[in-house]
């Protein structure tokens, strides 16, 4: 300490200013700060999409038209909340086509999530009862897809509705207790939703947070899950179009978006499924 001493005030600032940095640098190698980036990502073209304060690179749903009250930010993470008058993904404000995406995330015990990729529309389904229109969730994105109801504006003041991005799933769930999935590993975490189940188990139990990456390459995709490639497929149209058809109708619009995938510059989401979550440490980077 005495030759710390016997340096010059400037010297002694700037040595104090390095040694932040490497240490908050540790800090991020061992994981104990989050929402950050290294300077080796930063090289390496990574952006990020979460600063842990703000909703910046999300649209975010209380500041739009009509206002929505689905997103939160709680403790340093981004949390969908419960029973919201409008219930709906947080969208990116940029669009991604071929990309890495990876983030951390975890749910509350029976929780339910998801991340959302090459979205082809965001129908507005309307509070049921009201619409008058049959309760089946399917049945009801069909009609708005079919009478193209896109607006958000549409929503009457007052009323509940919901806003559901036609794209594919990174799933995220409890699988020892959500009844969709005990339905299978076809909606188990890490599976391509309804369409290609995971090789294996990688997730950790509800209240622990587990780190995903989502790669996007043209017609490839692959799921990663705590380290572990769970998910690797090319897709095509007549495998997405027999996939889909059980869940959507072979004659679905849902189908045919998914299959043919007009849009192939589109938006990511983190889902708002009902359920308590918690999504941090977001990034990015283009292919």
């Amino acid at each position: 300490m005495a030759a710390f001493r016997g340096y010059t005030q400037r010297v002694r600032t700037r040595i104090l200013i390095l040694l932040s940095v490497l240490l908050c640098q540790c800090a991020i190698c061992a994981g104990q700060v989050h929402n950050v980036l290294t300077a080796a990502e930063k090289r390496d073209g990574w952006i990020l999409l979460f600063d842990g304060k703000t909703m910046v690179h999300w649209n975010d749903p209380s500041k739009l038209d009509p206002a929505g009250d689905s997103w939160t930010i709680e403790d340093g993470c981004l949390k969908p909340l419960s029973n919201p008058r409008i219930t709906e993904d947080l969208v990116s404000t940029e669009n991604y086509k071929d990309f890495e995406l990876q983030w951390d995330w975890r749910i509350s015990p029976g929780g339910n999530t998801g991340v959302k990729y090459r979205i082809q529309a965001f129908p507005v389904l309307m509070e049921a009862p009201a619409a008058g229109i049959a309760s089946k969730f399917e049945v009801r994105v069909e009609l708005a897809l079919r009478r193209k109801l896109f607006d958000r504006h549409l929503i009457p003041s007052g009323s509940k509705a919901a806003i559901y991005p036609v794209g594919f799933e990174f799933q995220m769930i409890d699988n020892s207790a959500h009844p969709d999935a005990k339905r299978g590993a076809l909606y188990q975490t890490g599976s391509l939703y309804s369409i290609l189940a995971p090789t294996k188990d990688a997730s950790k139990a509800p209240g622990a947070f587990n780190h995903s990456r989502l790669v996007v390459r043209g017609a490839h995709f692959e799921h990663w899950l705590n380290g572990e490639k769970v998910v690797d497929i090319t897709v095509n149209s007549d495998m997405l179009k027999q996939a889909l058809g059980t869940r959507w109708g072979p004659d679905s619009l849902a189908v045919q978006l998914l299959s043919q995938q007009p849009n192939q510059s589109c938006p990511i989401t983190l889902q708002n499924h009902g359920d308590p979550a918690w999504f941090r440490d977001i990034k990015i980077r283009k292919y």
